[in-house]
């Protein structure tokens, strides 16, 4: 919950000692509540006491050992770049910061010695070398990245070095792989026509129907009370409606009425018509800034889900003025429509909101590498991390 395992390097000692604390606090406090349940319970103080000093200095010598050299003795697959695409940059700046990821980037291959793929990845000459570079620095696995491949990229040397056990891969799928989203400026139409993986399934669709439902319904019967009392606050703290009804563009691109607290005043867009929100936005009233910080504006979209309007998780629903304008600017767009929205998503926890077009387009990303890899168990992670947003408050606006 203190993202201990997002990041398995020690990059700071006084955070790694505070997250801690964090989580030693709290099992004190957890320990505390349940000693009001039943007296069987307690742990002796000398326990808790000493066993959580214990567990503070245990835990930190640990993680900072692992850091510096568990990761360096498990090393990690060995990653020769082919080209000098932008997007191989990035690639090889992820894998350098994220060593636990398993991956070690040893060099480049390119003709043209235009410049540094990126500080730290040497270029180890051309392409035309990829056999000789190949034996000597022996690779795990070859990433292509070439803006010309007519008549330059070497086919026959990549083929007879995957039938050698050298796994070889063009640079969007390694980039889903390092950021666990696709990459939409390398994404062809190909690639989404003859893949097998794109669209979930139909009996994935149904498991999900299934148990959106089922939560939702649990959700509903659990926040009742918060609902009521949230309720009144909205009506207590400006003019207008309690409930925000909005059309938002659903599965297969049916327009469906999308129910919110409100949190913005009654004339928010009275003037300007449909704007997306922006950071301190003046419309939000003082109550709706913290039902936005909490995401408690989002309860009553347990109705949606019940309606079959929506699932727990999935791509945001988007309003039909903004979905037909950014169809048009962003290709791919229209294709997130192929699942039903979601109260929460691969996007809302890994993206703030969206306030303009570079911000759809890396939420489209998060959007089909989710339904890519539709599963309950990616749905799981997915409202394991929401909940992390909606109690620690982060991305809302």
């Amino acid at each position: 919950f203190q993202d201990l395992y997002n990041t398995l390097r020690v990059r700071s000692m006084t955070l790694l000692l505070q997250q801690l604390c964090l989580v030693l606090g709290a099992a004190l406090l957890v320990q505390g509540l349940l000693s009001y349940g039943n007296q069987a319970w307690v742990l002796p103080r000398w326990i808790m006491m000493y066993g959580s000093l214990l567990a503070l200095v245990a835990l930190f010598l640990w993680r900072v050992l692992y850091s510096t050299l568990g990761l360096a003795a498990l090393g990690g697959q060995r990653i020769l770049f082919l080209g000098a695409l932008p997007i191989l940059g990035e690639i090889a700046g992820r894998l350098l910061e994220r060593p636990e990821l398993g991956f070690v980037p040893i060099g480049y291959l390119e003709d043209n010695n235009a410049g540094d793929l990126y500080p730290g990845v040497a270029r180890l000459g051309e392409v035309s070398e990829l056999r000789r570079i190949v034996e000597k620095t022996k690779p795990d696995r070859i990433v292509v990245g070439m803006a010309e491949r007519r008549k330059h990229l070497p086919v026959q040397d990549l083929l007879d070095l995957r039938l050698s056990g050298v796994r070889v891969e063009e640079a969007a799928a390694m980039y889903e792989t390092a950021f666990s989203r696709v990459c939409s400026a390398e994404l062809k139409p190909g690639h989404l026509i003859y893949t097998a993986e794109l669209g979930p399934s139909a009996d994935k669709l149904l498991l999900q129907s299934l148990y959106s439902t089922l939560i939702a319904l649990a959700g509903t019967i659990l926040t009742l009370p918060l609902m009521v009392i949230v309720a009144f606050a909205v009506k207590l703290s400006s003019p207008g409606p309690v409930l925000f009804r909005q059309t938002r563009v659903g599965q297969n691109g049916r327009h469906f009425t999308l129910y919110k607290f409100r949190s913005m005043r009654a004339d928010a867009e009275a003037a300007s018509g449909a704007v997306w929100a922006i950071e301190n936005d003046p419309r939000v009233t003082p109550v709706g800034r913290w039902l936005r910080k909490l995401r408690l504006d989002e309860l009553p979209q347990f109705f949606n889900v019940l309606r079959g309007d929506m699932s727990i998780v999935g791509p945001r629903p988007e309003r039909p003025e903004f979905v037909q304008t950014l169809t048009v600017q962003i290709p791919y767009y229209r294709q997130r429509v192929c699942v039903k929205p979601g109260i929460t998503g691969l996007a809302q926890i890994n993206h703030k909101y969206t306030d303009s077009i570079e911000d759809s387009i890396t939420k489209l990303e998060y959007d089909l590498y989710y339904i890519k890899n539709l599963s309950p168990a990616l749905d799981a992670f997915i409202i394991f991390h929401t909940l992390k947003v909606m109690l620690l408050g982060r991305g809302a606006q």
